[in-house]
């Protein structure tokens, strides 16, 4: 869901001013527990945030390549894609697309560098403020970038911790039948679904799986252990 733009409070002193938004900021961002959502509710806060801005989008670089993830708008892209293709930017082909200003801030995030870029139809449109709002905001997002990083981190060895479960669980359920069934020990019900996986050439987990939904004892090369063929 897309938040709504964050609403700071006009005040005659600028500091409590100043201190609503970036609060509101820190709350918009934070609130994203997601790459991709961090990413987006970014560039919508660029151009809520600062006055200047009319379009934003981020450069991401990734080892040797380098994308735009997100953009608040088709211009961006084509402008992004002019940079990207020419190894430089902005170039004069941005203006023909109406683009006359660019804020470009420096992103870090765990391992991934980038920019935040700010784009006004207007020339000289970002001043002193703005360039601070602007600083501000890709530092905010940094951080924010590099916790979500975090999250999604620990979402995936959080799955992979219940996959490897229900893998231990599955094959613990197939060496019982087996070890009912055949007569044999623990150690050697695992061998049986092991020489089962490599003739099959299937994963040991599938191959367990299929026993306990089947009931039939997986197909070995080797002779039954304990049995006469």
């Amino acid at each position: 869901m897309i938040p709504p733009e964050p609403q700071i409070t006009t005040t005659s002193d600028p500091i409590p001013q100043l201190a609503a938004g970036v609060a509101e900021i820190v709350r918009v961002l934070f609130a994203a527990e997601s790459v991709d959502a961090t990413l987006a509710r970014i560039v919508e806060l660029a151009v809520a945030t600062v006055d200047g801005c009319d379009y934003a989008g981020i450069f991401l670089l990734e080892g040797k390549e380098v994308s735009t993830p997100v953009c608040t708008a088709p211009i961006v892209a084509a402008v992004d894609a002019l940079q990207h293709r020419f190894g430089s930017g902005p170039c004069l082909d941005a203006v023909a697309v109406g683009v006359r200003s660019v804020l470009a801030v420096p992103l870090s995030a765990s391992d991934r560098f980038g920019a935040l870029n700010l784009y006004a139809r207007y020339p000289s449109a970002f001043g002193v403020v703005d360039r601070g709002k602007g600083v501000m905001l890709a530092a905010l997002s940094s951080a924010a970038l590099t916790g979500a990083r975090m999250h999604e981190d620990e979402q995936r060895r959080t799955e992979g911790l219940r996959a490897a479960l229900a893998t231990r669980e599955v094959i613990g359920l197939a060496q019982g039948i087996l070890v009912e069934r055949e007569r044999v020990s623990p150690d050697q019900a695992f061998d049986i679904l092991r020489r089962a996986s490599q003739h099959l050439n299937h994963k040991l987990r599938d191959v367990a799986q299929q026993l306990l939904e089947t009931g039939e004892r997986p197909e070995t090369t080797s002779p039954r252990i304990g049995h006469q063929d």
